[in-house]
């Protein structure tokens, strides 16, 4: 999995001109998921998600609390495009797991967010559509977090055993 991660003061997505999600202060997360992702890369994601220190503590100490420490929302928006290859000059997405299993995995992704922290605040937009996301980013700040297993490259390319070499 990969997330882009930003820090926001606020962050909406709208469909069709209607907002569908809002938050407030907290993180605006856009998820891409890997076509050989499993349950371990989702359990990673959201440890790392809700516990990433971007937020400074009331002595002023940056990089100190998390959302979970603050009680922040989280803004999560599906985006197959994080996993882009580009061929020429022609984006390419085939690292991206397929449509309908990575919208089963997304669900499962954010019923675990919300299990491991306060479901009120775990938020997303309409997995699929074509959404407007407008964040206000504060910092700003932005990390980059992929799973701990992903190299997209290596993880395509077959293995070779001992026998092979």
């Amino acid at each position: 999995m990969r997330a882009v991660i930003q820090r926001v003061q606020k962050a909406s997505v709208c469909v069709n001109g209607e907002t569908v999600s809002t938050i407030g202060r907290g993180l605006c997360v856009l998820i891409g998921i890997h076509k050989n992702d499993s349950r371990d890369d989702m359990e990673y994601m959201v440890r790392k998600i809700l516990n990433i220190r971007l937020f400074e503590d009331t002595s002023g100490k940056r990089w100190n609390l998390s959302v979970k420490d603050l009680g922040l929302e989280v803004l999560c928006i599906s985006q197959f495009t994080l996993y882009c290859e580009m061929k020429g000059n022609k984006p390419d997405y085939r690292h991206a797991m397929g449509g309908d299993l990575s919208k089963e995995f997304y669900e499962n992704f954010l019923t675990h967010m919300r299990g491991q922290y306060k479901p009120e605040k775990i938020k997303d937009g309409i997995f699929g559509a074509m959404m407007q996301v407008d964040i206000q980013n504060d910092g700003p700040v932005t990390v980059n977090i992929d799973s701990p297993m992903k190299n997209a490259n290596k993880m395509d390319q077959p293995q070779l055993s001992k026998d092979d070499s």
